[in-house]
């Protein structure tokens, strides 16, 4: 149910003031005693006049104290020593009130949401890192016992497993390793070296250090671009290392046989830079999530496979240092592409 504004209700309570003190006068004029004609119509009128006077002001005083302790509940940016309310009328008030409590409202639902998809996104994140830990972590542990329990005297055994040990030891510090670059790229205290270099030579020189990966599936890496030399502004480190991430990222989740290129062209004051392959390809519904920590598109995939499980989230947190975007397309079966750009020097 709709009420109507405040001045419309002590309008009709003046009205109905007007009303009983002209009903009034009538039975004192024709039962009582007889009233002057002027002071019959006079009485009624100033009754209703007075009536909606006082109850403007005080009800005017009541709801400024009201919104006061209201804003200062629900601590909004009008505070209560902060809101003037002198040159806004009654009905004003009140408006301004309700809209300022739904927007707070909304701003409530919208952060209790935002926290809620942080406690999924903690207790998710918490349970994969445990999970990319354990892996290594009960390798180890299997192989000490082993030689613990006679293998160390085996010389067939002993040096295998220490070998293998060692394997999964450097694959706690890679994950750890790269746990620290994210939560520094995240605060920002990850610095970047800007510089002018050629983005043509260091793909050739990211492509070289990814060749024994491919050879492994067979898989053709090829570079396509506009020209013999490319120059472009940023950091030479981070951009090898998104490189490389995603080259390893279109091997791990290639296709044998299969083939990855990486092109490289001008547009305008930017340089974009494509990796593709034609491997197994992503759904659209994983695009969202593709770039979280330790987020994987197949959850029954080897944890071996695909490195650490952070590349893309550096290669995400790295670009963004850069001002710059880095968007995903793919199909299922038929492979993907990934694009970002760079300021050209």
């Amino acid at each position: 149910m709709k009420y109507p504004k405040p001045s419309l209700l002590i309008f009709y309570g003046s009205l109905a003031t007007l009303g009983f003190s002209f009903t009034f006068t009538l039975f004192v004029h024709l039962f009582i005693s007889e009233v002057d004609s002027t002071l019959f119509f006079i009485i009624p009128i100033l009754g209703a006049v007075f009536v909606y006077i006082i109850f403007s002001f005080l009800l005017r005083k009541f709801v400024e104290h009201r919104l006061s302790l209201l804003y200062r509940s629900i601590q909004t940016k009008k505070e209560a020593t902060s809101v003037s309310y002198e040159d806004e009328s009654l009905d004003s008030m009140i408006e301004s009130a309700e809209k300022d409590v739904k927007d707070w409202q909304s701003k409530q639902g919208q952060e209790i949401l935002k926290l809620k998809e942080q406690e999924n996104f903690r207790r998710e994140f918490l349970g994969n890192l445990a999970h990319e830990l354990k892996t290594p972590v009960f390798s180890i542990q299997g192989y000490i016992l082993t030689l613990l329990e006679g293998g160390l005297e085996d010389e067939t055994i002993n040096k295998k497993f220490l070998e293998r040990a060692s394997v999964s030891t450097d694959r706690i510090v890679s994950i750890l390793g790269d746990l620290d670059q994210i939560t520094k790229l995240e605060i920002d205290a990850l610095e970047m070296h800007l510089e002018s270099f050629d983005i043509i030579k260091l793909a050739s020189e990211c492509i070289e250090g990814v060749e024994l990966n491919a050879e492994e599936k067979n898989i053709t890496l090829s570079l396509k671009n506009s020209s013999d030399d490319i120059y472009v502004n940023a950091d030479r480190k981070r951009i090898a290392q998104v490189l490389t991430n995603l080259l390893n990222n279109s091997i791990s989740y290639g296709k044998e046989n299969g083939q990855t290129t990486v092109s490289i062209f001008t547009i305008d004051d930017l340089v974009t830079i494509e990796v593709a392959d034609n491997g197994i390809g992503i759904d659209k519904s994983h695009f969202s999530r593709l770039f979280e920590r330790f987020y994987r598109v197949e959850k029954s995939r080897n944890r071996h496979e695909g490195g650490t499980g952070l590349g893309l989230a550096i290669v995400k947190h790295v670009i963004d240092s850069h001002q710059q975007k880095i968007a995903v397309k793919s199909s299922l079966g038929i492979g993907s592409q990934f694009t970002f750009s760079l300021d050209k020097a």
